[in-house]
């Protein structure tokens, strides 16, 4: 999709992009002066493996400020970006033969990175009915010998689909009845939240000693290639990611690291004030979505994307061409409609797209008035 969406732009057709998967809006000014000093500075050497003890406490602070979780900063570990801390901790729990739940719909990478850790991913699967959260029995059901991990991320990406307080309990009751589960609870989204009050797994006092909570500045500063995340949990596990991440990257950029502290001590004004914009956005494109025919959705709680259900068009023609799945509809729609978005088949829900609402008003419009027109046209 991207590579077909460049080849159209160069040849000068207007496509309009909702499938970006980061915010639209720059990386505020005091964190970005913060970067610049660092330069001048000279924090240009390798820094400690496992990030700058004044930015790991920072994390560590974070956690206890706005989430009421204890973590002394030897606990924390400092990557490049939330996707090498996921890696570490599964590359650090796994082996041969462990299987690992994932609700689906989940993000593209979670499968893989199991796989390259040699486990094997099993999916539990839960549809927009169900506004894509699963249930303790779902859960339960799956666990097995051989679960090693549960992996899931709130606020989702594809969905926007958020588990509250009293939802999470019901899944904490579920993996406290088997120990040998590790939680890995992905929450880089925390701050992108239209329902007030961020929940985490890791708040569950019968399983905090087996949960890693992920987390990072790319959505909640715009940081997005600064590549900094982070990781949180039982310190045995992080001293097994500072082994691997030593070997594999060292430590994240310098610079990066001066400039995520800057993120993490000051005021989030900009952070909310972003997020209000992606709140009106959202109620923006759920209204114009409802008018689109033969779609379903629903309204996301969280991230900035919308998963609408769109199997109502498959085995539809347009000039001879069929559509039989999501992935042939999202080329349809960019071909014929010159929009952008994004087949939800990677994302383990082939019935559905992703579009992504971190674009102002004026594109949204227009890109939903696009798919509308370029849906009425298939028969």
């Amino acid at each position: 999709m991207a590579k077909m969406s460049r080849e159209l732009a160069s040849k000068g057709i207007d496509i309009v992009n909702l499938s970006l998967g980061e915010p639209d809006f720059d990386t505020p000014d005091h964190i970005k002066k913060a970067a610049i000093d660092a330069i001048n500075n000279n924090f240009t050497h390798y820094p400690p493996v496992s990030g700058y003890p004044e930015l790991r406490q920072a994390v560590a602070d974070k956690f206890l400020r706005e989430n009421g979780l204890s973590y002394n900063a030897s606990q924390t570990i400092v990557s490049t970006g939330a996707k090498q801390s996921i890696i570490n901790v599964l590359l650090s729990i796994l082996q041969e033969g462990d299987e690992v739940i994932i609700p689906a719909p989940f993000w593209v990478s979670y499968p893989e990175m199991v796989k390259f850790s040699e486990a094997k991913p099993v999916f539990v699967f839960a549809g927009i009915e169900q506004n894509f959260k699963i249930t303790p029995e779902q859960l339960e059901k799956a666990i097995t010998p051989q679960t090693k991990a549960f992996i899931y991320s709130n606020p989702n990406n594809p969905t926007g689909s958020f588990y509250n307080h009293e939802e999470l309990k019901g899944l904490a009751e579920v993996l406290a009845r088997h120990p040998k589960v590790h939680i890995v609870s992905d929450e880089i989204y925390e701050h992108i939240n239209y329902v007030g009050g961020h929940a985490s797994l890791a708040s569950f006092p019968e399983i905090f000693d087996r949960t890693i909570v992920i987390n990072g500045v790319s959505k909640s500063f715009a940081m997005t290639g600064w590549r900094i995340g982070y990781a949180a949990g039982p310190q045995n596990i992080i001293n097994a990611c500072e082994k691997i991440q030593g070997q594999v990257t060292s430590g994240a950029c310098t610079i990066s690291q001066k400039a995520a502290y800057a993120g993490l001590t000051s005021d989030m004004e900009p952070t909310r004030k972003m997020a209000a914009a992606f709140h009106e956005r959202r109620d923006f494109i759920v209204d114009k979505l409802k008018s689109v025919p033969g779609i379903i959705s629903n309204t996301p709680q969280g991230a900035f994307y919308v998963f609408p259900e769109v199997s109502s068009y498959f085995g539809k023609q347009y000039n001879g061409e069929t559509i039989s799945n999501s992935e042939e509809l999202s080329l349809y729609l960019l071909r014929e409609g010159h929009v952008s978005m994004v087949s939800g088949t990677g994302f383990g829900a082939p019935n559905n797209i992703r579009i992504s609402f971190a674009a102002s008003k004026e594109t949204i419009e227009k890109g939903i008035d696009r798919m509308t027109e370029a849906l009425s046209k298939l028969k």
